[in-house]
């Protein structure tokens, strides 16, 4: 079961100089491995994370969350961790909500539990809020179960059945990948309820083109029978 000796925390950035520092200390007051994956920034966001006390990889170009993900679960499962947290590093998470996801864990076996901003979704823009009702909506529908939140980086994951999974998406529709992986290979998933801190900047998202590979992504995975992912997992 997830906990301090068995569980690290992944935070994939690009430029975070703003909030990294203290994000890491607060989130090692729960966990105390912190994995920082610097996704090609441009400002002082590596310096910032290691003096804080995180591990920190770096990619010398940006390649993308999905790709920031992939280094920093990687290197948690290879240090010996069975498990990880991830949460975006622009300070829209709480720390203090991580102990949510753990007792979530032990208490329901879950293999995946992921943050759900739903219940309190006013701090969200607007314009994000509605795109993430949109896109759970149909994830929901394409797996059969409600998925309240299917946008969320917040999340616990069991390393062993995630690098098992066909994961390959780079960019931001890796948190659709990565769910729908997890609930078509018949994990159980569950949701906990997090906080929405307004972090007050510009998101790193790019509407149009973030839209756009979600959209090739949906397109893909609605063509692909189940059955042909569970027999990739089982493989």
């Amino acid at each position: 079961m997830p906990g301090s000796t068995t569980c690290a925390v992944v935070i994939p950035c690009f430029n975070e100089g703003a909030s990294i520092a203290a994000l890491v200390p607060a989130v090692r007051e729960h966990l105390p491995r912190v994995i920082v994956v610097d996704d090609g920034s441009t400002d002082d966001t590596a310096a910032l994370a290691e003096a804080a006390g995180a591990v920190v990889v770096r990619h010398e170009r940006n390649r993308g969350k999905g790709a920031a993900l992939r280094t920093g679960l990687s290197l948690a499962l290879k240090s010996g961790f069975e498990w990880a947290v991830t949460l975006d590093g622009d300070g829209q998470h709480a720390p203090d909500d991580l102990p949510s996801f753990l007792r979530c864990a032990r208490e329901s076996g879950a293999s995946l539990v992921v943050g759900n901003r739903m219940r309190d979704a006013r701090a969200m823009p607007w314009l994000r809020r509605q795109v993430n009702r949109w896109m759970s909506r149909r994830l929901s529908r394409h797996s059969g179960r409600h998925l309240p939140d299917t946008q969320c980086g917040y999340r616990l994951l069991h390393l062993a059945t995630w690098v098992a999974l066909p994961l390959e998406t780079e960019r931001f529709e890796v948190e659709s990948e990565t769910l729908m992986a997890f609930v078509t290979a018949g994990c159980a998933v569950e949701f906990v309820p997090v906080r929405v801190i307004g972090r007050g900047r510009t998101s790193h998202i790019q509407p149009v083109a973030d839209s756009l590979r979600w959209w090739r992504w949906w397109r893909a995975l609605d063509r692909r029978p189940a059955r042909s992912v569970l027999a990739e997992v089982a493989r």
